[in-house]
């Protein structure tokens, strides 16, 4: 058994580095000679579960998933919603009907599930079978809250080979925005039936790169897709001949990788290494300079501390004046310079992050650093410098200890003692889903490039999650409610500054800070794509 399994690594082994060896080609003088295919290598700490995108619910399976497939639709680097397998849509007055005109240059991938072993051409049929695969219950997709409560009875209509229609039971303006999500890609209905359960071993899509192989916890190989419908300009894409995505568990061996020159990009920080790569304002050390290259930019993550507002028990969070004691008791700005070296900004402008349009500092005034206000606020409580305040309980995570232990320093100056209670992710989400957490730290990502995302955490009529606060306002619902229906951007972003007005008054949360990517690559490597929602895109990425 052992030899059978050596023999198999070995033959793996092989297949996975077949795209980056020399390969022949002619010279001038018609003798052979050697040339490097170009190859793009970077590392996931956490493995790939699947490449069907159905199960596309986290960035280790988004990221590949998007090298692979297209949806109807596609974001810009300013998360601007653009064409990708439609080449137009128009949306009816009422905000219901969704009408898409489909490109007639889409082809599936070469495979084995077609009669011929040719991908063929991508038609409407293909969408209506792509997105009611969500819906399947059999399928069991965790995508499938992105459409629950929103789809008219018959959603999914084609009314020809090149037109897809889709109805709402009522307007949703960030429907355009989901459909950009990797759930949404286009699979044809012959690749899933011939592998059925495989078929996340085994994916056919229309993106840049066409699935090689896939060695459990080790690495991921891709080819250049020849068929590829996009171009840059004149040029073809994607310009790299493949796609290498190790599993390495952890970030430092990533970094070191990294550092030797083995991958082409190192995707976010560790504590551990941070001060390796980063001076204490954020910026790159000057021995890295002229190696590598850093770019940071907005990260639709929202970081920040949640009060249950509706926990059973006796805690003094109950009264909004101490929560806004907290909120003004944080000196963010250092927080953020000494424990992230500059890697995210203060959260001083409301829930909505920075990076999306309705993200607004000079209609939406946020928290600063007051620690008079703070101790006002207290004493207007009944506590005085803080006397005869319970001791107050965080609930927080290994990796956040070092920002709660900063914030617990903090709070303590303005006469507040908060203890720290660090429990394993699993447990601490459990006993925040239950309403057990009365305090607790928590974060949230952007699902769709839409301000409402956010907000939808403090909508009373949804449950936990997302409304982890249980917040629950009769005149925030009503502000929710029109926003959804306005299809007017403008005047759906002032009632988006209202909603969030309300929160920073009502302050549910503790408001910390908005996240940033912090992406480094080598110099050899130009054409990449940098978006608020940390999406990797490598057709456009070419060597120098």
């Amino acid at each position: 058994m052992m030899n059978q399994y050596l023999i198999y690594l070995k033959s793996t082994l092989i297949c996975l580095f077949a795209i980056s060896m020399l390969v022949s080609c002619k010279s001038e003088n018609d003798k052979p000679v050697k040339q490097k295919q170009k190859l793009f290598t970077y590392s996931q700490v956490a493995p790939a579960t699947s490449l069907d995108p159905a199960f596309a619910k986290n960035m280790a399976n988004i990221w590949p998933v998007n090298q692979l497939f297209n949806g109807l639709v596609q974001l810009d680097d300013n998360l601007n919603v653009k064409p990708a397998i439609a080449k137009s849509w128009k949306i009816s007055e009422d905000g219901k009907t969704y009408t898409f005109q489909l490109r007639d240059d889409v082809v599936f991938h070469d495979s084995e599930a077609f009669p011929d072993g040719k991908g063929r051409k991508v038609v409407a049929d293909d969408i209506k079978y792509s997105l009611n695969r969500i819906l399947d219950p059999a399928v069991a997709s965790p995508g499938l809250w992105i459409f629950k409560n929103r789809l008219a009875k018959d959603p999914f209509v084609v009314a020809g080979p090149s037109t897809f229609i889709l109805k709402l039971a009522k307007p949703f303006r960030p429907m355009l925005g989901i459909l950009t999500m990797q759930y949404c890609s286009v699979v044809p209905k012959e690749a899933v039936d011939k592998y059925k359960k495989t078929f996340d071993r085994n994916p056919v899509g229309t993106g840049p790169f066409t699935f090689v192989n896939w060695v459990d916890n080790q690495a991921i190989l891709l080819k250049k897709n020849p068929q590829y419908f996009e171009k840059d300009g004149a040029n073809q894409l994607p310009y790299m001949d493949g796609v290498r995505i190790n599993f390495l568990g952890d970030r430092n061996t990533s970094y070191l990788e990294f550092m030797k020159g083995k991958q082409e990009m190192l995707s976010g920080l560790e504590a551990s290494i941070v001060n390796e790569l980063l001076t204490p304002e954020g910026e790159l050390l000057d021995k890295h300079t002229n190696k590598i290259n850093f770019e940071k930019s907005p990260f639709l993550n929202m970081e920040y501390l949640g009060i249950n507002l509706d926990y059973k028990g006796n805690t003094p969070l109950k009264n909004k004046k101490v929560r806004q004691a907290l909120n003004y008791g944080i000196d963010r700005a250092t927080m953020m310079r000494s424990l992230r070296n500059n890697v995210g900004k203060p959260a001083n402008a409301g829930f909505i992050p920075a990076g999306l349009p309705s993200h607004n500092p000079a209609k939406v005034v946020g928290y600063s650093y007051n620690p008079k206000k703070a101790r006002r606020l207290l004493a207007e409580a009944g506590f005085p410098n803080g006397k005869g305040l319970p001791k107050i309980t965080l609930l927080t995570n290994p990796n956040y200890k070092d920002i709660s232990t900063y914030l617990t320093k903090q709070w303590k100056e303005i006469g507040v003692d908060v203890e720290i209670d660090v429990k394993q992710s699993g447990v601490m989400r459990e006993m925040v889903v239950k309403g057990n957490a009365p305090f607790f730290r928590a974060s949230w990502i952007a699902d769709y490039p839409d301000g409402e995302n956010f907000l939808t955490l403090f909508y009373g009529k949804n449950p936990t999650p997302p409304n982890y606060t249980r917040f629950n306002n009769v005149k925030y619902n009503e502000l929710y409610e029109r926003a959804l229906a306005e299809n007017d951007d403008n005047k759906r972003f002032a009632l988006y500054h209202q909603m969030e007005r309300l929160i920073i008054d009502e302050a549910p949360v503790i408001f910390l800070f908005y996240d940033e990517t912090a992406r480094f690559s080598q110099k050899s490597i130009s054409g990449f794509s940098n978006n608020a929602i940390n999406l990797l895109s490598v057709k456009r990425l070419k060597f120098d």
